[in-house]
């Protein structure tokens, strides 16, 4: 019985509301009034029920415990799970599950365990703003801003995991991040959420196309919120355990036309999760660069004083090509480097797209031979 693994005091803490909106993200739909306090409910496939309007009935506590029985039995959930889905109502849930029937872990999994959820909400808040294959540490305050009203929340009885709330009643004057998204109008933390989900498919499918012999199935992912950052904190995650559960249950207040979402990631997707991470983070903008280059072309419009350069130049021990676009003065330089055949020395953020590479805010630092 539920009242085995929950104090019937705590019962009178789930609101009427709270049962009628679970009811209606299950399946279940309101057919008729009962009485004067209370409305029946139901749904196809699904057995019928009573759910009180009000906790000023005589038995309201012995009903809640009825319908959390009830609810978990459709749904296959342990009771207890299903009662801190309905106390917490007004949050979207993130539930990090490890596989095994032990209820504790080692301190060190368990610190690694919550670091790399953290790692995880702040990559995906990232990607709401700017989707990138590595973000750039603490990049976005604002997106740092949002990661930090997570709560976690009571982990509940069974093999151990965390449970992570987010507030989807968020502040309406939070929408920055959100401008070039449709549905601005829902809260920040609804969409963290959603892109949260997506990351995790796109991710999931990149490693079984990966194991499949495909080498560019994580590039696609990034469009969907995939980062290194999230791999990192995955495989941080799932390392030490058999397999890692992340199971979203909705918010009831703000249904979802699936109530759930799963995916699970075993011990040995870490490995590809690993080297996905260290690619990326290769591609990714390398600041502050400095490159001893040949100039290969020049291209300016009529009317331009800078213009564009092509440079060859020895990177991750290859001749490449690279592509800036370079101020007057030293368009100038590199003409005359050109016309010369000398080196130049460029520094700049390197970055790459596709496959070829480019050069962000480029200066030539020094002339021939590496002297200024």
């Amino acid at each position: 019985m539920i009242t085995q693994v929950i104090d019937r005091t705590d019962l009178l803490v789930v609101s009427p509301e709270a049962l009628a909106t679970y009811a209606c993200a299950e399946g279940w739909t309101k057919t008729e009034d009962f009485g004067l306090h209370s409305d029946v409910y139901a749904g196809d496939g699904l057995p019928e029920i009573i759910v009180p309007q009000t906790r000023d009935i005589g038995d309201y506590q012995r009903v809640v415990a009825q319908l959390i029985e009830i609810f978990a039995r459709t749904a296959d959930m342990e009771e207890l799970e299903v009662y801190h889905d309905l106390v917490t109502a007004d949050r979207d849930i993130i539930r990090v599950q490890v596989d095994g029937e032990e209820q504790t872990v080692g301190l060190s999994q368990g610190a690694d365990l919550i670091a790399g959820a953290q790692d995880m909400l702040l990559a995906t808040a990232s990607s709401l703003h700017d989707p990138k294959p590595p973000h750039q540490a603490a990049a976005h305050q604002e997106a740092a801003d949002l990661a930090a009203q997570v709560r976690l929340g009571h982990p509940g009885a069974g093999s151990f995991g965390i449970i992570l709330l987010l507030p989807v009643m968020a502040a309406p004057m939070q929408k920055s991040l959100l401008s070039d998204l449709q549905d601005a109008d829902s809260p920040m933390a609804r969409w963290m959420t959603r892109r949260l989900c997506d990351a995790l498919s796109a991710t999931k499918q990149a490693v079984e196309s990966t194991a499949s012999g495909d080498a560019e199935a994580f590039a696609a992912a990034v469009a969907a919120g995939a980062s290194a950052n999230l791999f990192d904190a995955l495989a941080k995650m799932v390392k030490p355990f058999p397999s890692l559960d992340i199971r979203v249950t909705w918010a009831k207040t703000r249904p979802m036309p699936e109530a759930r979402y799963t995916v699970r990631f075993t011990q040995d997707d870490a490995p590809i999760l690993d080297e996905a991470a260290r690619v990326f983070r290769n591609r990714g903008p390398k600041l502050d660069v400095r490159l001893l280059c040949v100039v290969s072309e020049l291209k300016r419009c009529d009317g331009e004083k800078g213009g564009t350069v092509t440079l060859r130049t020895i990177i991750e021990d290859r001749i490449q090509s690279v592509s800036a676009v370079l101020s007057p003065a030293d368009y100038d330089q590199a003409f005359d480097a050109l016309k010369h055949h000398e080196p130049i020395m460029v520094k700049g953020t390197l970055g790459q797209s596709g496959q070829g590479w480019h050069l962000q805010n480029p200066s030539i630092v020094a002339g021939h031979c590496g002297c200024s």
